[in-house]
């Protein structure tokens, strides 16, 4: 029997974030949000679908803390949406909101699951969106305030904080290439915005370690490994920008103070680059206690010869579990040896419920076990991985994608709201257990054994 058990102490969640399962868009005086905005303007997500009921998680917490529970979840990672604390994102608190969370933490911590907050995964309040977004500065000082807030209320309740999620999509998708809101096309703003972002980010580390509290806090990047199509020189060079753009403009300046200069040089020709203050990136490099991971594929890249911009250069995005590996060992290589989490891992499939209600998601289970399996290498080999988190909990909207892509391990009829448990859930309670994976008979092995009974099953009843 192989094993690939982890330390004691790696932490095995999963996560979520407020706008793709709370629902109850305008409900108890939340305010609107940028994307509450967006998906009511047709055309924009797919079947015109909304979040404005989604999992309807603000109603069933309960149930869905319940399902945790039985599934031995050790960490839930989940978002507080802004303009449930602050409708118009600054202000005069709102109660209920507050009460909301107040209420899922106090019920996370009644079934030993540990609270991991993240502060922003995408939903900026729209009032803040109309002078400007992450591309005003003054945005910042909001962002402070709403931080600043949330630790004085959830004090030492929250194990672990996450200022933002994935700042390179709210950046490149929002203000470059126009997929997310604020929809615009303007990369000069993208860029600021990229800058602001993390100069937020590490205002509120800052803000974090003065007020002396108890936690651990961080963010969650969503990094690639790169690979070029081919070994053309055109290709070996469209790589390195993608990498740099994608990947090194967010850690170089987190952990060694400074944005590449490659890329920055490409910036300043095309006069897009942001607008730096003096002491902007010694902020930025404010020590944090961990980093967090959403890894999902690899990009291979292919140059084109009209690119206006620096990414979208023929990426094609291929599921690669090696890509986990090798990117946690560069992380490890290329800069300080921080504790690292992977905050997000999963897989979008077209999951169907079968008669006896049951989803048997094979291609999920053998994605998720591939990757933990890499997880377990690279702390073999001398990465500090600290926790996992699988994306996602349950099945939720999926931003521009609607309701199309199903990314959970909780199967959710969205007419009725019903949850059911797929076999991928089972199979993630079972990796909990063992405090990783015991490998009796390869995947593919168990595959074919089913098979085989599945066709014995069937002759015999003739």
């Amino acid at each position: 029997m192989k094993k690939y058990i982890f330390p004691n102490d790696f932490i095995w969640g999963v996560a979520t974030s407020a706008y793709q399962i709370e629902g109850a868009w305008n409900e108890d005086g939340k305010g609107e949000s940028i994307w509450d905005k967006f998906v009511h303007q047709k055309g924009n997500i797919e079947n015109n679908d909304t979040g404005d009921v989604a999992c309807d998680h603000y109603h069933r917490y309960k149930e869905d803390v319940q399902i945790m529970k039985k599934l031995e979840i050790q960490a839930y990672r989940f978002s507080i949406s802004w303009t449930r604390i602050f409708p118009k994102g600054f202000g005069e608190p709102n109660k209920k909101g507050l009460e909301f969370y107040k209420n899922l933490i106090n019920c996370l911590l009644e079934s030993k699951i540990r609270p991991v907050v993240t502060l922003y995964h995408w939903d900026l309040p729209q009032a803040l969106q109309e002078i400007g977004g992450w591309s005003n500065r003054k945005i910042i000082k909001h962002f402070e305030n709403f931080a600043k807030f949330m630790f004085e209320e959830l004090e030492d309740k929250v194990y672990m904080w996450i200022t933002h999620n994935e700042p390179s999509l709210v950046a490149y998708c929002g203000y470059a290439f126009g997929e997310h809101p604020p929809a615009l096309k303007d990369p000069k703003k993208a860029m600021q915005a990229a800058h602001n972002l993390l100069l937020s980010h590490g205002k509120v580390v800052q803000l974090f370690k003065d007020m002396k509290l108890k936690g651990k806090i961080g963010i969650s990047l969503n990094l690639s490994t790169i690979y070029p199509k081919r070994r053309f020189r055109k290709d070996l060079i469209a790589a390195k920008r993608q990498d740099e753009f994608k990947n090194r403009w967010f850690l170089d300046p987190l952990f060694k103070g400074f944005y590449p200069s490659m890329l920055f040089k490409f910036l300043k020709k095309k006069n897009i680059e942001p607008n730096i203050e003096k002491g902007d990136l010694e902020t930025i490099k404010t020590p944090i206690d961990f980093l967090g991971i959403n890894y999902y594929s690899r990009d291979i890249v292919k140059a084109i010869d009209d690119s206006t911009f620096v990414e979208y250069m023929g990426i094609e995005h291929k599921k690669y579990p090696q890509g986990l590996y090798d990117l946690l060992i560069r992380i490890k290589r290329d800069y300080e040896n921080i504790p690292i989490y992977i905050t997000e891992n999963g897989i979008h499939l077209k999951d169907k419920l079968t008669k006896d209600n049951k989803v048997h998601d094979i291609k999920r289970i053998e994605y998720l076990e591939e990757h933990i399996k890499k997880a377990w290498e690279a702390i073999r080999d001398g990465v500090k991985l600290k926790g996992y988190f699988l994306w996602s909990l349950i099945d939720n909207f999926e931003w521009t994608y609607g309701y199309s892509r199903r990314f959970g391990i909780v199967y959710v009829d969205f007419k009725t709201l019903k949850r059911i448990l797929k076999d991928s859930a089972y199979f993630y309670r079972d990796v909990i257990r063992n405090n990783g994976i015991l490998e009796n008979v390869s995947l593919k092995e168990k595959q074919l054994n089913e098979l085989k009974q599945k066709i014995a099953r069937r002759f015999n009843s003739f």
